[in-house]
């Protein structure tokens, strides 16, 4: 494979044997060719803006935030539905008399 731009500057990072472990575990997973490939991506990824640092409790967070809008919605169709079905019944009684 060609490289379209030559790289010629290296950045040097001390890793302990499970973080290489997990990072060529990561390259499976993604199909990254390499570690310096996984590497490159994720870097260019924290420039472009599109690298979101969040912890598992950001996560969980933002989870249940969604949850709880979810949530709010369900209780305003069951409301809405209700009153429909209000609605309707007062017709049909309306309508037999």
């Amino acid at each position: 494979m060609t490289v379209l731009k030559p790289r010629s500057r290296i950045i040097s990072v001390r890793l302990s044997e499970e973080e290489y472990s997990a990072l060529r575990k990561r390259c499976d997973v993604t199909n990254a060719r390499s570690v310096s490939d996984l590497t490159r991506d994720a870097m260019k990824a924290l420039l472009a803006g599109n690298h979101r640092d969040k912890t598992l409790a950001g996560w969980i967070e933002e989870f249940s935030t969604q949850i709880r809008k979810i949530d709010q919605r369900m209780e305003r169709i069951e409301r809405l539905a209700a009153e429909l079905m209000k609605s309707q019944s007062s017709e049909t009684n309306g309508s037999s008399l």
